[in-house]
């Protein structure tokens, strides 16, 4: 090797682990750089259409007899069985109206897991004691770490049952609240008038519902 050779090599070895460096530098910074307003946007109106499910357009369903889906309430036994949203089942999160039983992870997971058995790929659609409740959004966050990913209906019980008319639009096919309402320890079905499955938020190619 020529006397000027060593000098030349450590020179160009020292010259690439910097440019290395400073690129791992580089794509760190990208990495660890904080999304713009208009990407935080973006992903919030992503994640609001993923999870949220729109109540008029449940209720419609239910008249148009759409099996898509399965409503959970999860609220305590003794107030699903004096009134809850026909059709749902109740897994509750609560043992009573005044405790939580949020704890009872093994269980829930599992009575979930079931009700997916038994329903294969269908929406699941959770709802709670009102639109301001964090249960349905804490079981929810529950189930997504055991690989349970559920929908979020936009009303809770309260808004559903006395606040009816606030969010629901009849349009020109007029609809009685009492359609929708059950009691007892079963789902209970709806026994109200039909509505077809064309047009509205049904229509196809309309990928964004009411």
């Amino acid at each position: 090797m020529a006397q000027g050779s060593v000098p030349l090599l450590l020179g160009a070895a020292v010259v690439v682990v910097a440019l290395g460096f400073a690129g791992g530098v580089l794509w760190a910074t990208s990495k660890n750089t904080p999304p713009s307003d208009n990407e935080r946007i973006a992903e919030f109106y992503a994640t609001e259409v993923a999870v949220h499910k729109s109540a008029h357009s449940v209720r419609k369903a239910i008249m148009q007899g759409d099996d898509s889906f399965v409503l959970v309430d999860l609220r305590s036994p003794q107030e699903y069985e004096r009134e809850h949203i026909v059709g749902a089942v109740n897994i509750p999160a609560y043992r009573d109206p005044d405790t939580s039983a949020y704890g009872e992870v093994e269980r829930i997971v599992r009575e979930f897991r079931k009700l997916q058995a038994e329903h294969p790929g269908k929406d699941i659609i959770v709802y709670c004691y009102s639109a301001a409740c964090m249960t349905g959004r804490k079981i929810g966050a529950m189930l997504a770490q055991h690989g349970i990913f559920v929908k979020h209906l936009t009303v809770g019980w309260q808004e559903w049952r006395y606040f009816w008319n606030l969010w629901n639009h009849d349009g020109e096919t007029p609809v009685d609240l009492t359609w929708f309402v059950a009691s007892g320890k079963e789902p209970g079905r709806y026994e109200g008038p039909r509505l077809p499955m064309v047009g509205g938020c049904s229509a196809e190619g309309n990928d964004f519902g009411c």
